[in-house]
């Protein structure tokens, strides 16, 4: 990679798994020290003793990204240790309940909402303060292709709306924290293999999807194959990195094409 990590101080929420865990492993090879956070110290315990025999000055957080008091904690468990922040990775999320509009209930509703878009806010907002004092940084929403390209997910209302809105949300960020030198970026995987389909609750959708249909699968690029995690923690590494220094703002589709087919 170009421009080396190495020496950045980078936070990584869900790191425990999936993307979260590819782009701690990936970023502590190049270099970085990495805060990984996570609901549980159970859940981080393998990549961080395996982050950790590499060598570097890295940390453990237990905390739920969607609990003010929680992330407040974490960020001053990173100042206390670090002093300042290079890059912010926020990536924990949740699939939450995937059902027709009249199936979701206002309490599962707020939850997908207040982890998915609340965790963002709560994340960058606690974190910004450490960047502005490293005198700049670089922060990495990773959303979805669902919300953004996508829309044939019939019954993924919620979950689709907390992604639209953290796009937005990088937007405005991209803007407002440009005079200090701090960039906005989101990054939107497609299918991957990882294990967030265990936080997904499905209801109710047969026939409630309209079908989007390919010779040879829904990923065009591979035939039908899911990516890799690695392969969207690569895509952070560069917008964490300085050769992605003029970059702002933008979104980067990690999909094989598939939200072009299923949009």
């Amino acid at each position: 990679m170009e421009q080396s990590l190495k020496g950045s101080r980078i936070l990584v929420t869900g790191a425990g798994s999936g993307i979260g865990r590819a782009a701690a492993e990936l970023l502590a090879k190049e270099g970085a020290v990495v805060a990984m956070l996570g609901r549980t110290e159970d859940e981080l315990a393998d990549v961080f003793d395996s982050i950790r025999r590499g060598g570097g000055d890295h940390l453990l957080i237990s905390a739920d990204i969607s609990v003010e008091d929680d992330m407040r904690r974490a960020a001053g468990m990173i100042g206390e240790r670090w002093g300042c922040l290079s890059g912010v990775v926020a990536n924990a999320g949740i699939n939450g309940v995937w059902a027709p509009l009249a199936e979701i209930g206002m309490e599962e509703w707020n939850k997908t909402l207040a982890i998915n878009l609340g965790g963002t806010f709560l994340t960058d907002r606690e974190t910004l303060p450490l960047l502005r004092k490293a005198g700049g940084g670089s922060v990495v929403v990773v959303a979805s292709i669902n919300g953004t390209r996508i829309f044939s997910n019939s019954g993924a209302t919620a979950y689709a709306c907390s992604k639209a809105a953290q796009v937005a949300f990088s937007r405005m960020l991209a803007l407002e924290c440009a005079k200090d030198r701090i960039r906005f970026n989101t990054v939107c995987p497609g299918a991957i293999e990882t294990n967030i389909d265990d936080s997904t609750e499905r209801r109710d959708l047969d026939g409630l999807r309209l079908p989007a249909e390919f010779p040879c699968g829904d990923v065009p690029l591979t035939g039908g194959t899911p990516g890799a995690a690695d392969q969207v923690a690569r895509t952070i590494g560069f917008l964490l990195s300085g050769a992605s220094d003029h970059i702002s703002g933008t979104e980067i589709y990690v999909d094989g094409a598939q939200s072009l087919l299923q949009g």
